[in-house]
């Protein structure tokens, strides 16, 4: 009797050290050390841009990868395109329409192709533009781990996407002369994340 409520102790103790082990790791966004760009055509040529608040979390388990769940926000009034007239126009009703659409949101919903020894796959979500709410597919990368010369706990993570702006109501436009249109519908977005773990 004696032996047998120790191995049921020991299966006890070893159930709790292998969910401890599977738990998930919760990061939050670095803002000082992420960078969230987007590139899209004008005229003939990309025009490079990039949001300056934003936040987010990841729940990452390098053990399973699978698992991963990722929240973000960015706030669209940030936008900056290093041209003051430009991003007042793209801040207007005309594309973004910050006053009634104030945040860019995202909720990852799965993930798929995985790769363990690259460290790859594809995040799946919604993104939410302007009230719009579309799925969107991400090519993502977990860059690495360790502590900071502070100590602190860090996670690198990539992320980027391709989206048809006129899918969330971004759908302002002009034709050229030429019978092209200046603002191109592709919005190339790309994501370097730096993130600590949440205490």
């Amino acid at each position: 009797m004696q032996k047998f409520r120790g191995g049921i102790f020991a299966v006890l103790a070893a159930a709790v050290v292998l969910t401890a082990s599977a738990e998930a790791t919760t990061y939050q966004v670095d803002p000082d050390h992420t960078s969230v760009t987007f590139h899209v055509r004008h005229l003939f040529t990309q025009v490079q841009g990039r949001f300056d608040r934003f936040g987010g979390s990841i729940q990452y388990d390098p053990q399973n990868p699978d698992k991963t769940k990722v929240e973000g926000w960015i706030d669209v009034g940030s936008i900056n395109t290093n041209v003051a007239e430009r991003d007042k126009d793209l801040r207007s009703k005309r594309f973004f329409d910050v006053e009634k659409y104030p945040r860019i949101q995202f909720v990852s919903t799965g993930v798929r192709d995985v790769d363990v020894e690259k460290r790859t796959g594809k995040l799946v979500g919604l993104l939410t533009i302007r009230g719009t709410a579309r799925p969107v597919i991400l090519d993502v990368a977990f860059l690495g781990e360790g502590k900071d010369p502070w100590g602190n706990q860090r996670a690198g993570f990539s992320a980027q996407t391709t989206i048809n702006r006129k899918d969330f109501g971004l759908t302002w436009n002009e034709t050229l002369e030429t019978g092209g249109l200046l603002v191109g519908e592709e919005v190339r977005i790309e994501i370097q994340a730096e993130a600590l773990v949440s205490e």
